[in-house]
């Protein structure tokens, strides 16, 4: 397979001048139309590209800013609170007077 890839290789100058010369054979008149529309092609993937790429770094900004807690978003620490018994034990519970 490597043997087949070595031949092929970039198109040299008369290559070039050939496969212009096609091009302008087959398209004519309309080649500065698909010039255009070529052009506008690549601009409108490249926007494409640049709007995913602003995408991915906006949601990584604003992962990065809401993991790191703000003075005002941190809670203050709570210890458990002590609550006195609502009443006061009776005798009927005490495990002298279940036996």
């Amino acid at each position: 397979m490597s043997g087949l890839c070595a031949f092929i290789s970039m198109p040299g100058p008369m290559e070039m001048l050939i496969i212009l010369g096609i091009g302008v054979l087959l398209f004519g008149k309309r080649l500065p139309e698909v010039g255009r529309s070529l052009g506008k092609g690549i601009m409108e993937f490249k926007k494409g590209v640049q709007g995913i790429e602003d995408e991915i770094y906006t949601a990584s900004s604003t992962t990065t800013q809401s993991s790191q807690p703000t003075v005002e978003d941190r809670d203050e620490p709570t210890a458990p609170k002590f609550e006195p018994p609502p009443a006061e034990p009776s005798d009927e519970m005490t495990p002298a007077n279940q036996a």
